[in-house]
């Protein structure tokens, strides 16, 4: 199969990886009405057309929290992505460093914050508020000494949405004995991504907080351990205890509401995300896209604005930024990418939304993404 679009990987990642971890990572929860909602509402956004501009010279970097991007877009955190190629964060983060962009890596990656930072760029670490406080104390210490300069707070998960591809599929609620049988049958009938995997990407383990599990070494067993210790009491009150143990920018990721973006402003984040998880938490809420532009006129001038949820190509991250993202984050269209072939799908993934934020930026007269704004749109 030849690769034209971001969504082709998503064909590629379906063949190669086992039906558990495919559905995993491309389901929602319950009837995943947010989950169409976040692609369904960028494709209604109309750009503007313009035509006979001088377009000779485009820019794409942006400045943030003290990086500079090569382009507006960044890597979303992704749970148990070594699951869907060998060491995947690990070639997450050198396909980010490759491109110029920024990496983050997921509480519950199997790879390690020390092993990902060992590739010579530490990623932006993202944060689970657990129940085990000193535990949380000692993983922050950790981020900060291998190097990490954003710490990206997610707010939105005090325990995880019901998934149903994911109990049907096996991969949750399945009694152990049904869990090895499917496990089993899965790597014989998916022999590329078992070689991959078992030849290449062990250990198999979440390997942030492989120390705080005392039960189990299969990765189903630390999913188990971190969804019977998300801490529900957490209020912005905490952010005050975060910042004493974190003295780096500090981002909020989950934010749908005006109200708690102005509460995020007010407990000193320097930055948030807006998100509803990919669709995989509260369903029915409405899209990213769609909150996006109250949230950026209400809290724009007081820290950074991000975005992620349905970006499928450069014309998406476009319509983002025109309604007051400074850059956007993609989840599974990495993931995807990675399940299809590795290091270099994702960097060929990111090269494709450039080329295409390159075409959306000469065909609506806008020369820098700093100046995308929402005259880029046509809202006839």
């Amino acid at each position: 199969m030849r690769v034209a679009s971001v969504s082709d990987y998503r064909e590629l990642a379906r063949r190669r990886l086992p039906n558990i971890f495919f559905e995993y990572i491309d389901g929602g929860s319950y009837a995943e009405e947010t989950l169409r909602r976040n692609v369904a509402d960028l494709e209604a956004i109309a750009l503007r057309q313009r035509v006979m501009r001088d377009m000779t010279q485009l820019n794409m970097s942006v400045e943030t929290l003290g990086q500079t991007l090569k382009m507006p877009v960044g890597l979303s955190p992704v749970g148990m992505a070594g699951m869907y190629g060998h060491r995947g964060e690990v070639q997450a983060s050198r396909a980010a460093t490759a491109t110029g962009v920024p990496f983050c890596l997921s509480t519950v990656g199997v790879c390690s914050i020390e092993e990902v930072a060992a590739t010579g760029t530490p990623p932006w670490f993202q944060l689970y508020m657990l129940k085990d406080r000193g535990y949380m104390k000692d993983l922050l210490g950790r981020a900060k000494a291998a190097g990490c300069p954003v710490l990206v707070f997610t707010v939105d998960l005090p325990l995880p949405g019901s998934r149903y591809r994911d109990i049907r599929s096996g991969f949750t609620g399945a009694t152990p004995m049904q869990a090895m049988l499917t496990q089993a049958w899965e790597g014989i009938t998916h022999p590329a991504w078992t070689w991959d995997l078992f030849v290449h990407g062990r250990p198999h383990t979440l390997g942030t907080v492989q120390d705080a599990v005392k039960e189990g070494r299969r990765v189903t067993d630390f999913l188990a351990w971190i969804s019977r210790n998300f801490d529900r009491s957490v209020t912005w009150k905490d952010l005050d205890w975060v910042r004493e143990n974190w003295d780096g920018p500090i981002v909020i990721k989950g934010v749908l509401d005006v109200e708690d973006a102005r509460d995020a402003v007010k407990a000193g984040a320097q930055g948030l995300v807006v998100s509803n998880h990919g669709g995989r938490q509260l369903d029915g809420v409405k899209s990213s896209i769609s909150a996006l532009p109250r949230i950026a006129d209400a809290v724009g001038g007081d820290l950074e604005i991000y975005m992620d949820g349905g970006i499928r190509s450069g014309l998406d991250v476009l319509k983002a930024l025109a309604l007051g993202a400074r850059a956007c984050f993609v989840g599974r269209p990495w993931a995807w990418a990675l399940g299809a072939g590795g290091q270099t799908a994702i960097e060929k993934m990111l090269g494709t939304l450039r080329a295409e934020l390159a075409v959306a930026m000469i065909l609506t007269g806008c020369a820098d993404v700093t100046t995308a704004g929402k005259t880029l749109l046509d809202r006839d």
